[in-house]
């Protein structure tokens, strides 16, 4: 099963307008991915509840993990949004 490992781009971690974005984005894709924290249990990305409840703050390395065809790049996609500070591109587009 393809993983990546990212740390939380976003300046205030993974809170709920961020995670909104990302799970939006995770809904997407061609196959299930799955976020987890450490050794947590993995959670489905494409729900809100279990992304917030990570509790991923700013600097939290976070592991993706997909099975299936369009699974890396899904991960891929996935990866880079959540790398970004995301809070920033959005106060920029208000």
């Amino acid at each position: 099963m393809p993983e990546r490992s990212v740390v939380i781009g976003s300046a205030q971690g993974l809170h709920a307008r961020p995670a909104q974005i990302f799970v939006r984005t995770a809904a997407r894709q061609p196959v299930p991915v799955s976020i987890r924290v450490g050794d947590r249990a993995p959670v489905p990305a494409s729900s809100i509840l279990g992304v917030l409840s990570l509790g991923a703050g700013p600097g939290t390395e976070v592991t993706l993990s997909a099975d299936g065809d369009g699974a890396a790049a899904a991960l891929d996609e996935l990866a880079g949004l959540l790398s970004r500070d995301l809070d920033a591109e959005e106060a920029g587009r208000a």
